[in-house]
């Protein structure tokens, strides 16, 4: 078996402002009247868009987001208008994924929520990617 070497160079940089990149839409909440009742909220996104960093090409998923509202529950028109706001940023599924999560987090401060992404076939690949948050961690 003949060993490849990968080339991550033509990588290397891209991706290094992920975690302080700002959407110019921010996530908005409203106060929960239902913070003292435990119990789940669940959005499917289903019109997500951004670029491939590479390819420039663009890409398409399904989100599924869920959560344990604590004080605060999203605003839906900002939801949409920060999704959309992707729809010409170069990221990783992996990235922008975990980055959606996190900036959702830092805006509702859930009791816990979970992010599924789901990417369109691209070269006969369809990619899932999950991530979590529980505040008791």
């Amino acid at each position: 078996m003949v060993e490849q070497e990968f080339d991550v160079s033509e990588y290397e940089g891209k991706q290094d402002h992920i975690r302080s990149l700002e959407i110019p839409f921010g996530l908005e909440a409203w106060e929960n009247k239902y913070s003292d009742v435990e119990y789940a909220v669940e959005h499917e996104l289903t019109e997500f868009t951004c670029i491939c960093p590479k390819t420039g090409q663009p890409d398409y998923a399904t989100f599924k987001l869920s959560y344990g509202p604590d004080k605060k529950c999203i605003e839906l028109k900002s939801l949409k208008l920060y999704l959309q706001a992707y729809r010409d940023v170069g990221i990783f599924h992996e990235h922008v994924t975990n980055k959606i999560l996190e900036d959702f987090v830092e805006a509702v401060e859930p009791r816990w929520a979970e992010l599924e992404g789901r990417f369109n076939n691209r070269g006969g690949i369809v990619t899932t990617v999950k991530a979590r948050y529980d505040s008791k961690k």
